[in-house]
């Protein structure tokens, strides 16, 4: 964006109230007609229509009361003296104008930039797809979210190019895992809420779809998440235990970023089933059978403990949830007794 700050008319109508013209913009299309330009290539030059460059003329001469340009049909437009005093007027001031106008658009850009500085994010939280985590950060000034796997959020954190790291897990082993590898680099994690992972259906579930083992039959179109998501995580898993390959599963190469892309590629019939979050089936319209319950942390340095975003960031996710259908808030990690 280009911030200018340049001298304009204005002048008042008794039934629109003020209006105003840049009067930078106005000498140049006077020059193009006293140079011998028609209005049409003044107009275009001016980069505004012929009808729009009519209309603003036509409202500098009612607004001034004496006429700057004469039309002549068949011979185009010429410059009244009055027209040829306005260009030379302008100029003049634009001369004196330029120091003081300049030193003035200096310091309002100056204070534009300090304050876009102060207000600019500052911390990158990169996160696992959940609409509790997007609501949450809408309320939490100076964070910026970012949606990717748990995994890419995990090792972004790790490499130093995340402050926060958003990431879910469905078993005690993978998440006592990641918990000591994580403490291993000064990171603290926070558990924030429990949520419900299930298979979204049409409504009515008319292929009457239970269990994951129902996605072999290759009448069914299922739609995966990307790969480096939790939720693909947690689908692989639930394949390995049904010992059911991937080839099995038509549409299993079929891949959307977020529980709501899934969801609506069901809504268009694109695809009738697809792993996703209770409130999200909810929020579409959509059946859900429930498969897995899993929990969700907030990972970060420690030094990112001492700033106010983080634990209002903390607070506003364990509230959401506690009130949001298909989620509970954590609080405490006695909560989640042999998951740390």
């Amino acid at each position: 964006m280009q911030i200018e700050v340049c001298p304009i008319l204005v002048f008042k109508d008794s039934l629109e109230g003020k209006n105003s013209i840049d009067l930078n913009w106005l000498a140049l299309l006077l020059d193009d007609i006293g140079n011998g330009s028609s209005l049409v290539e003044a107009s275009k030059k001016s980069e505004i229509s012929y009808r729009g460059a009519w209309g603003k003329l036509n409202e500098a001469e009612d607004a001034l009361g004496i006429p700057l340009v004469v039309r002549t049909k068949g011979h185009g437009s010429k410059l009244t003296e009055f027209g040829v005093f306005l260009i030379q007027f302008i100029h003049q001031m634009q001369v004196g104008y330029r120091d003081s106008g300049l030193m003035h658009q200096n310091i309002l850009l100056k204070e534009i930039k300090k304050f876009q500085k102060t207000e600019s994010v500052k911390w990158k939280f990169l996160s696992s797809s959940d609409s509790i985590i997007q609501k949450a950060v809408g309320e939490v000034k100076g964070i910026d979210l970012k949606i990717a796997g748990s995994g890419e959020s995990l090792e972004r954190l790790l490499n130093n190019e995340a402050h926060i790291a958003g990431y879910h897990v469905s078993d005690e082993k993978s998440s006592k895992a990641i918990h000591h590898r994580l403490s291993k680099n000064d990171i603290e994690i926070f558990p924030v809420m429990r949520r419900v992972q299930g298979l979204m259906v049409k409504k009515g579930n008319p292929l009457n779809i239970r269990t994951i083992y129902d996605l072999v039959n290759r009448k069914v179109r299922f739609i995966n998440r990307q790969i480096g998501s939790g939720t693909r995580l947690l689908f692989d898993t639930l394949l390995l235990i049904e010992d059911i390959a991937p080839s099995e599963i038509n549409g299993y190469l079929q891949e959307e970023f977020t529980h709501s892309a899934v969801a609506n590629a069901i809504l268009a019939g694109k695809a009738d089933v697809g792993l996703g979050v209770k409130n999200i089936a909810i929020e579409n319209g959509l059946g859900f059978i429930p498969l897995r319950d899993e929990v969700f942390f907030v990972a970060m340095k420690k030094e990112m403990l001492a700033q106010s975003e983080a634990s209002k960031l903390i607070r506003k996710i364990r509230s959401y949830s506690s009130e949001t259908p298909g989620y509970k808030a954590i609080s405490l990690n006695r909560q989640i007794a042999g998951w740390l």
